[in-house]
């Protein structure tokens, strides 16, 4: 709202016009000139008293102290008064043509969303200010390979302090892909931090974000092998074996780092944690529950055993339940059955990328 601009000036020109805080009287009576302060708290009485919405936050705390302060002292206005004070107020706001935000920061607030991120950012960092983000969010979203290039390139101080900024179980993971000499001065590293400032900790965040963003986007965050694994997870098992003995005629290392990457039902047995078991499969509606597993029993080999082991993840009650639709549903189509296998495996990766779940690491397929 324009009059908001003009109220936080809380400066509008002294003018002539007959005004003062006190009670009606005699028409020619002397009245004394309103302050600047006065007339800025009659505006905001009078705009709050015509059902304005006023956001005065954005104000100075000085001037919103003042503001209130001469509102609580304030008494009766009369009518002639208060028009007066309008009819300045209505004349400024006439006068008013455009006003800017005052510093750096207020312009990129007030352009947020009309500058491309990249810009933004570069902007925060090269004034020093606080970046929009937490740039240690951005970081912890990496994958494991883009965090393993920053420690080996950082100075362990500064892999110190990344690790630190991770969740435990992807620093160990990190941890466990180094060579031990370099594991073992990260960890001392590590122990050498406790004294160390949180504006420290900024600096090295948003040295890192800054190093992040002069990194060419690439098209596409998934490696080839885990995009083709994604697809041929949720293909028929028919398709899948097919197209994965093609591969391995032609390359043979790619088509190992494609089977690691796939999950399929026969896998749950060995890569899902027990404990894990019943989060999974609460994301998964009963009917399709039980088809998947009737199917697997079905099958036989890994996938009944797979089926077998997910039963056992449920309560008693809830096993028995399940087991008797089984018992129910007879011979399950092929095509039923591993629509519905995927949407437990649908869902369990899906809670793996959310980070509710891990997975045990798959071994390396063989041949």
């Amino acid at each position: 709202m324009a009059e908001l601009s003009a109220i936080a000036q809380i400066t509008p020109v002294q003018r002539t016009a007959p005004a003062g805080p006190h009670t009606p009287g005699p028409a020619n009576a002397a009245k004394p000139q309103l302050t600047r302060r006065q007339k800025a708290a009659i505006v905001v009485r009078f705009l709050i008293s015509e059902g304005a919405q006023l956001e005065l936050a954005h104000l100075p705390a000085h001037h919103q102290d003042s503001l209130i302060r001469q509102m609580g002292e304030m008494r009766a206005i009369d009518r002639a008064t208060l028009a007066a004070v309008i009819r300045e107020f209505a004349g400024d706001l006439e006068q008013f043509g455009l006003s800017f935000p005052r510093g750096l920061m207020a312009a990129l607030q007030d352009m947020d969303g009309k500058l491309a991120p990249e810009a933004a950012e570069k902007l925060r960092l090269d004034a020093g200010l606080q970046t929009a983000s937490d740039p240690w969010e951005k970081i912890r979203a990496l994958a494991h390979d883009s965090l393993l290039d920053i420690i080996n390139r950082e100075a362990p101080e500064v892999s110190a302090v990344l690790l630190s900024k991770l969740d435990t179980r992807k620093a160990a993971d990190l941890l466990g892909q180094l060579p031990g000499d370099q594991a073992r001065a990260l960890t001392l590293s590590i122990s050498r931090t406790a004294g160390i400032r949180a504006d420290a900790v900024a600096r090295i965040g948003n040295a890192l974000a800054e190093q992040l963003q002069d990194t060419p986007d690439i098209a596409f965050s998934e490696t080839p092998s885990r995009r083709v694994g994604a697809m041929l997870n949720m293909s028929p098992a028919a398709t899948r074996d097919a197209l994965l003995q093609q591969i391995e005629a032609t390359d043979a290392h790619f088509a190992a780092e494609v089977r690691q990457s796939i999950l399929t039902f026969a896998d749950l047995r060995q890569r899902l944690p027990e404990n894990a078991v019943a989060r999974v499969l609460r994301e998964v509606d009963q009917p399709t529950l039980v088809v998947a597993l009737q199917y697997g029993v079905q099958s036989g080999g890994a996938d009944a055993d797979s089926a077998e082991f997910l039963l056992a993840g449920l309560s008693r009650r809830m096993a028995e339940a399940v087991r008797e639709e089984m018992a129910e549903r007879g011979v399950i189509p092929e095509t039923h059955g591993e629509e519905a296998q995927n949407a437990i495996i649908g869902a369990t990766r899906q809670l793996e990328e959310g980070g509710e779940i891990a997975l045990h690491p798959p071994e390396l397929a063989q041949p």
